[in-house]
């Protein structure tokens, strides 16, 4: 049987390896530096020529290079797992109990002093803050705007959000924007100067609570209809499609103009390892122009890095909006719960200049501290911990009926977007991150996913159907650790089987394969997925 997207699949030049200094030890264990028996080499394409990011691995030897390459290959045979494929996370995979907080250890590969420094950002992580003035001054500053009082509070344990329940809408929030209008505009999207347009009135967030004294600007109301969808041997499934709303607008209308796009909070195990793959392994597997045919457009995001105003891969957050794990942390603290930090300098968090009741409130900028609410180094502190959280171990990687479904998975070219392995950089900023071979399973490039699940809200170089693969690393343990199972930008899935069938645009005829596969081997398939 054909292995489809094979074809299409550029694979890096570098991809994966371990913590040994020179080698590709793990555990005692080596990789082989040979070649695959009656395999060429992969070569790959790069798209240097119309961006500014390196079109190589610039950080390895050429006999590094060679090893890499050999190691990333996809598999070819599946009869038994793949060399360290249950260790998702390279060294620093969790091998801890599988419970709820799977997804809350540290890497396993990290020092003894970074232990301190991983629990001292876990402690920020939860803090709950206060409105300004307190008499806690090191924990005030929140909002005047906010949705949660704590990152916790909406990556509980370190997992992945939920649509409301009842009136609990802390770990999904609904970003606002509209298209640009002018010239000017659509040149400043361009250039890569802003993202989007936010709300006039009500920003680039709906904010559902405020600071005592100031109303709330509104709350998120969804309703949902559902379709059948019949599969091969008479399997009908209920795929329900929502319909969002904003109740209680505390400031007037929203304009015309803005789109609502709802998001739930993503998982936070890998950040640091992710951060690490080398650009140029991205850029690989990109093919915007659909060069070779196969109907599967990777694209990079390029975003404008804050600090060196340089254009740099985007690889974070739904819509790829955030390169490094230090800035998505601070967006996420001004955004989310209204604190300023070095990296995000806005006292009001998403406050806009037509809500002055918002800026006339107090903030908690401490002048013996800094100029933020939170100085250095607290940001500093939840971006190691942010950086840090370890990827679980796989589960039952080398049963039959695992191996099974991995081979459907291949088959029905799920890997042409969620990529299964990388290695990362030998000059990462931290060493228990570098030379590690990981299992993502993603391209962390955007790709069209149909009107299905389109937002309509251009995101920088997204579209409103684009998004970026989501890696698939810990998706098995989201039961374990949430208590639910709700996937994609919304949770709208309640199951991996209905997310597998929301998959529209570039990813329709995967999605078709899988829903004309016989009953087995849809669940084969859902069982590999449930062992990352």
């Amino acid at each position: 049987m054909r292995i489809w997207g094979l074809a299409r699949l550029r694979l890096p030049l570098a991809v994966a390896l371990c913590c040994a200094a020179g080698g590709f030890s793990v555990f005692g264990e080596s990789l082989s530096p040979g070649t695959e028996e009656g395999k060429a080499p992969v070569k790959t394409e790069s798209l240097a020529e119309t961006i500014p990011l390196s079109s190589s691995r610039d950080d390895l030897t050429d006999a590094d290079r060679a090893r890499v390459q050999t190691v990333t290959r996809p598999a070819t045979h599946f009869s038994k797992p793949e060399t360290f494929e249950a260790m998702s996370g390279g060294a620093g995979t969790s091998i801890a109990s599988v419970n709820r907080d799977s997804f809350s250890q540290f890497s396993a590969n990290i020092t003894f002093a970074e232990e301190e420094t991983f629990k001292l950002g876990n402690a920020l992580f939860r803090k709950l803050w206060v409105s300004s003035p307190s008499s806690t001054q090191a924990s005030d500053g929140l909002g005047p705007l906010y949705n949660a009082r704590a990152c916790q509070t909406c990556h509980v344990r370190d997992g992945r959000g939920h649509p409301p329940e009842g009136a609990d809408a802390t770990s999904m929030f609904l970003r606002l924007a509209r298209a640009p209008k002018t010239d000017a505009e659509r040149a400043a999207i361009a250039a890569h100067e802003v993202l989007n347009f936010p709300d006039p009135v009500y920003g680039a967030q709906l904010q559902d609570r405020a600071v005592p004294g100031l109303p709330a600007e509104g709350h998120m109301k969804i309703s949902y209809t559902e379709t059948p969808v019949k599969l091969a041997g008479g399997e009908t499934v209920l795929l329900r499609k929502p319909h969002y709303t904003v109740e209680n607008l505390g400031y007037g209308p929203l304009d015309e103009t803005t789109t609502l796009s709802p998001r739930v909070t993503q998982a936070m195990a890998g950040l640091g390892l992710v951060e690490a793959i080398h650009p140029a392994d991205i850029m690989a597997n990109a093919d915007p122009d659909d060069k070779d045919g196969d109907g599967i457009r990777g694209k990079p995001a390029l975003v404008r890095d804050p600090v060196s105003g340089k254009l740099v891969l985007g690889r974070f957050g739904w819509k790829a909006q955030s390169a490094t794990v230090r800035q998505q942390t601070a967006d996420a603290l001004a955004g989310d719960i209204g604190i300023s930090s070095p990296a995000a300098k806005r006292n009001y968090g998403d406050c806009t200049p037509a809500q002055t009741a918002c800026f006339a409130m107090a903030n908690g900028v401490q002048a013996r501290l800094g100029d933020t609410e939170a100085p250095d180094p607290v940001l500093d502190l939840i971006t190691f911990y942010s950086e840090n959280l370890a990827v679980p171990a796989r589960r039952k990687a080398s049963f039959p009926e695992t191996l099974a479904g991995k081979k459907v998975f291949y088959e029905t070219g799920c890997i042409s977007c969620h990529v299964p392995k990388f290695v990362t950089r030998r000059d990462a900023a931290n060493t228990a991150h570098a030379f590690q071979l990981i299992w993502p399973y993603s391209d962390f490039l955007l790709h069209d996913m149909g009107e299905g699940l389109a937002d309509g809200q251009q995101v920088g170089e997204a579209s409103g159907s684009e998004w970026r693969t989501p890696p698939l690393w810990g998706i098995g343990l989201t039961k374990v650790v949430s208590g639910y199972t709700f996937f994609l930008h919304d949770g709208r899935a309640r199951n991996l089987t209905e997310a597998i069938l929301w998959h529209g645009g570039e990813a329709a005829k995967a999605r078709d394969r899988f829903a004309a596969l016989e009953k087995a081997d849809r669940q084969a398939l859902i069982t590999f997925l449930e062992s990352l």
